[in-house]
């Protein structure tokens, strides 16, 4: 199925894990809240052999890929200009509060910004070309 849609996270090589881990939390919840539909991820339950339920799990994968700050900013900026869907989480937004981050981060140009995750949504051929997965 290569004209599937997939799913892609880019993490910025190096970053600390407790960072990684609070910026992907960010993005995943500002994606699967208002970017695409449960039906375009492909959200089901899962049950187990007790009759339990496990909720909103996606069907699809999510390729998880390390790349540099600037090499995200680019995937970032192409993937806008095909059409795909996407959240990005950068440094400002993790300096304090809300308000803060929200005000420094209004300060910055986009080459000031240093990006450290990218979800990524879309056609498979256009990720793949993009991602090289």
């Amino acid at each position: 199925m290569e004209n599937s849609n997939k799913l892609v996270v880019i993490i910025k090589d190096g970053l600390e894990v407790g960072k990684a881990m609070n910026a992907l939390s960010f993005v995943m919840l500002g994606f699967g809240s208002n970017v695409i539909s449960k039906s375009e991820a492909k959200i089901n339950k899962y049950e187990d052999a007790e009759g339990n339920i496990h909720n909103n799990i996606s069907e699809m994968p999510i390729i998880i890929l390390k790349a540099s700050s600037n090499k995200i900013r680019v995937i970032k900026n192409k993937a806008e200009e095909m059409g795909l869907k996407y959240v990005d989480f950068v440094d400002t937004m993790s300096i304090g509060t809300y308000q803060e981050e929200y005000d420094l981060t209004k300060t910055k140009k986009d080459e000031e910004l240093e990006y450290l995750v990218l979800v990524l949504f879309g056609e498979g051929n256009k990720v793949k070309e993009l991602t090289g997965k």
